[in-house]
């Protein structure tokens, strides 16, 4: 039972940058708190936390 969901840069909003977002998969029954994961964000030209959003 997977869900697709959307992880949102957390760094950038502070700074007042545009936000990175990006799409993922995660297995409902399996995985039941919302992902964090470091992913690269193009605005900010590093490597940053993304969370997921709803």
């Amino acid at each position: 039972m997977q869900e697709v969901v959307t992880l949102e840069c957390t760094e950038a909003k502070k700074e007042g940058k545009p936000t990175s977002r990006y799409l993922t998969k995660r297995n409902k029954k399996t995985v039941t708190e919302r992902i964090e994961k470091m992913k690269y964000n193009p605005f900010l030209k590093r490597h940053t936390l993304h969370k997921e959003i709803k």
